[in-house]
């Protein structure tokens, strides 16, 4: 009889990546409703992440996108979703592989999740970090990224309980 080994790091990251795939896949159906508006970071480094040479210039390391008030095209494959959003009053198409999300927030139900960095069948450290209440926020002005006004990143950390 063989002996059998769970890897729960690796089972809970697939099923925190299936609750954000069926989220937007539900918002790529049906639109946001209510007060949701979502905050996602993500490793721009990562194999698979699609984007424009100017943003990449602009954020070389990590991105945080909302989802709010304007995007389009949102899609969501098995491995990635992509989305159009407007940065500068130019829409820009994202393809964003959902291994490379570092933050998954829905300020409106005080609801996140952060994925430490993860390697798909290692097997080791990296599981994903459930954040179970984030304080919700005033929503951004525009619908790009929230950082257009004042050209910073929004840090998620205020969105954290202390």
């Amino acid at each position: 009889m063989s002996e059998q080994t769970f890897k729960y790091d690796q089972l809970l990251h697939q099923a925190m990546i299936g609750l954000v795939a069926k989220v937007l896949s539900k918002v790529a159906e049906d639109g946001l409703t209510g007060e949701h508006f979502f905050y996602i970071s993500f490793d721009t480094t990562h194999p698979g992440v699609d984007m424009a040479d100017h943003l990449r210039a602009r954020y070389p390391d990590e991105m945080t996108i909302v989802l709010q008030e304007w995007f389009d095209g949102l899609a969501v494959l098995p491995d990635r979703f992509t989305v159009t959003l407007n940065f500068g009053n130019t829409p820009e198409p994202l393809v964003i592989p959902f291994d490379a999300l570092k933050t998954f927030v829905d300020p409106s139900q005080e609801f996140g999740l952060a994925f430490d960095a993860y390697e798909k069948g290692d097997g080791g450290p990296g599981e994903p970090t459930p954040v179970a209440e984030a304080p919700s926020a005033p929503a951004p002005t525009a619908q790009t990224d929230a950082e257009e006004s004042s050209g910073d990143v929004v840090s998620l950390d205020r969105f954290r309980k202390p």
